[in-house]
């Protein structure tokens, strides 16, 4: 399945997964058969790698969506969505997640006027993101910043790109996300 983890190249012809759709090797075209665990294992790990947080991180975060009101699905894709990471990869500052990752790492972006190089940082609702003096400066935000036209904003945060900041508006619903992601099989999996 496309996971869309490799930027731009994802949309053009050199993705791996439009090339070549199967596993490397002599049995690769073989189709395999999943257990339910094994489907529900997958989905664990797709999720994971687009978002790219690891086995005790997702832990937690599947813990906090269970105790939230609400469908505890929808709740985990909300709180992956309002990382910092994630954040600015929607604003449009980065053009992946990884890279977005690296990026608050290197202290480019600002929460509220504040530097903060915490990745898995919780945006809240009112917040807003900007980009540090050392940001404004980076090429690669740079670059994103002029493909920007070419990407849809989600509604649920709004960007001003004379000013380059992002304020986050609302709450991340779960009609917004167009990842193929079966929210419901994780749960169930951490459930048992």
């Amino acid at each position: 399945m496309k996971l869309f983890l490799k930027g731009d190249r994802c949309y053009t012809d050199k993705c791996a997964i439009e090339r070549r759709n199967y596993p490397p090797g002599q049995h690769g075209q073989a189709r395999p058969r999943f257990s339910n665990y094994g489907i529900q294992l997958r989905e664990k790990q797709k999720v994971k790698r687009i978002y790219g947080v690891l086995e005790r991180q997702f832990r937690k975060t599947i813990h906090d969506a269970e105790r939230m009101r609400g469908v505890p699905g929808e709740n985990l894709l909300a709180l992956l969505e309002r990382r910092l990471d994630n954040v600015v990869y929607r604003l449009g500052f980065v053009t992946s997640r990884d890279e977005g990752r690296q990026l608050v790492r290197h202290g480019h972006f600002t929460v509220n006027a504040r530097r903060v190089t915490i990745p898995s940082y919780r945006v809240k609702q009112g917040d807003e993101v900007g980009l540090s003096p050392r940001g404004k400066n980076a090429a690669r935000i740079v670059g994103a910043l002029e493909m920007l036209e070419a990407r849809t904003v989600p509604s649920w945060v709004e960007i001003d790109k004379e000013s380059q900041v992002g304020q986050i508006t609302g709450n991340p619903v779960r009609e917004e996300i167009t990842l193929p992601i079966q929210e419901q099989l994780i749960i169930e999996l951490y459930s048992r």
